[in-house]
């Protein structure tokens, strides 16, 4: 059954059809978000849905669930063939690197990003912070964020744009 509402909506399985989703996409109850879950759905029927649903399915699962996707075709997804395994990539890739997580246009150094960085991108309040000075014409962000490059991107302290952290320091 399909449940729509003005904002949202999704499938539900009965237990029947729910136990004939792929295990690494079956929900215990057998309800399946728009979004991207109801792939899981055009996965197991795909004689309901039309060729380019059947498509979008696909395409949601190796972005959004790609051990699924790769279980269910039996081979590994390369690199570019799904957001969540080229994210996954960067994330090891840059473990040890600043990751930029936050900037603003510096009111202190026009011409410049004022940027706060974590090693790995890490997004997590006990995290280390370290703020930079990048050139505005160089702070190009990739899918998955802008990494430091501190051979031309040196550590900064001074003044601070960022409302956040224009007291610290004055304790």
């Amino acid at each position: 059954m399909f449940h729509t509402t003005a904002g949202h909506g999704g499938f539900h399985l009965s237990p029947e059809r729910n136990a004939k989703v792929h295990p690494l996409l079956r929900n215990v109850a057998g309800y399946y978000e728009e979004d991207a879950a109801w792939s899981a759905v055009a996965t197991a029927w795909p004689d309901l849905f039309t060729a380019l649903e059947r498509r979008q399915a696909e395409e949601a699962l190796r972005h959004s669930w790609p051990d699924a996707w790769e279980a269910i075709h039996g081979r590994a997804l390369r690199p570019g063939e799904s957001r969540a395994r080229d994210a996954e990539a960067f994330a090891q890739d840059h473990a040890k690197d600043w990751v930029v997580i936050s900037a603003i246009h510096s009111d202190h150094h026009p011409g410049f990003t004022e940027v706060v960085a974590t090693l790995g991108g890490q997004r997590d309040p006990s995290a280390q912070e370290r703020r930079f000075l990048v050139p505005s014409k160089d702070y190009k962000v990739g899918p998955f964020g802008f990494v430091m490059d501190e051979t031309r991107h040196v550590a900064y302290d001074g003044p601070s744009s960022f409302i956040g952290w224009r007291d610290r320091g004055r304790e």
